[in-house]
């Protein structure tokens, strides 16, 4: 099977129905998409197919067949999320850690798909969950990316 991750193809040996997860961490190893719940729920493994954030865990190879794959180690050759990277630094929203490159993934595709963010569009995007409770500083970084007019 082939996939484009990150700009390059990637020719792998794996089942379709192997979770796209697995093949990015343990075959290709970028480690920074992360393992968290293995059901969706929590966000850490969130990657952008065409621009828009899914997760990884639950995301079949053969679901991604053909799409262009983005992970955290190639965000910031897109603009909007060379940008929410910036804004997590400056609003200091990484604690622990764990989650972050989920959130950016997340932050980055609702900034791609709407410039301007109102309050309730950001909190139903920004859906992961984070153990060390940094939404304030998430909300936050990601109304200063739409300040400065998010798209690219």
């Amino acid at each position: 099977m082939e996939l484009t991750i990150n700009g390059q193809q990637q020719r792998l040996d794996a089942e379709g129905d192997t979770p796209l997860l697995w093949v990015l961490r343990d075959d290709l190893g970028m480690t920074g998409t992360k393992y968290g719940c293995g059901v969706a729920q929590c966000g850490a493994c969130s990657v952008l197919v065409d621009g828009t954030v899914m997760r990884s865990c639950v995301t079949p190879l053969e679901a991604v067949a053909g799409r262009q794959i983005t992970t955290i180690e190639a965000v910031e050759k897109d603009p909007v999320g060379s940008r929410v990277v910036e804004a997590w630094v400056k609003h200091q929203v990484a604690q622990c850690g764990y989650c972050q490159s989920g959130q950016v993934m997340a932050a980055t595709s609702l900034l791609k798909q709407s410039a301007h963010p109102k309050d309730d569009e950001i909190e139903a995007a920004m859906t992961n969950l984070c153990r060390c409770g940094t939404y304030n500083a998430i909300k936050a970084a990601v109304r200063d990316v739409a300040s400065q007019g998010g798209k690219a």
